[in-house]
């Protein structure tokens, strides 16, 4: 069986992982596409589908928010949880418009950190 180390060349790390890559992402994504195909807008199917991507996103938010890396970690928690707030609001207000709620969160979070700094 073809496996990570079953070559003994430079190139072969590259190589192996590109096709597991593409393997285990690209092929999902074809079938997605062409089982989308026949699935009505407003289905059952799709509907979960919908609220499955949101709440994957939603919870990627709440982590980079509550438990973040890098320089984000040395911003206090209320002033994140004040700018992700805030960015949602001015995002609604402004006709969900994400630019709009990401300069504001961004602009908090910056204005924030210098009062604070």
């Amino acid at each position: 069986m073809i496996g990570y180390e079953t070559f003994d060349t430079w190139w072969w790390p590259y190589i192996f992982i590109a096709i597991a890559g593409w393997l285990a992402t690209d092929m999902w994504r074809w079938l997605g596409v062409v089982a989308g195909n026949r699935l009505k807008e407003d289905s059952a199917a799709l509907t979960w589908v919908r609220a499955v991507a949101t709440a994957l996103v939603a919870a990627v938010i709440a982590k980079l928010v509550l438990y973040p890396t890098g320089e984000l970690s040395n911003v206090p928690v209320a002033l994140r949880l004040i700018a992700a707030a805030m960015g949602f609001l001015f995002f609604l207000i402004a006709g969900k418009r994400i630019w709009v709620g990401i300069v504001t969160a961004l602009g908090i979070l910056i204005g924030g950190q210098l009062l604070i700094g």
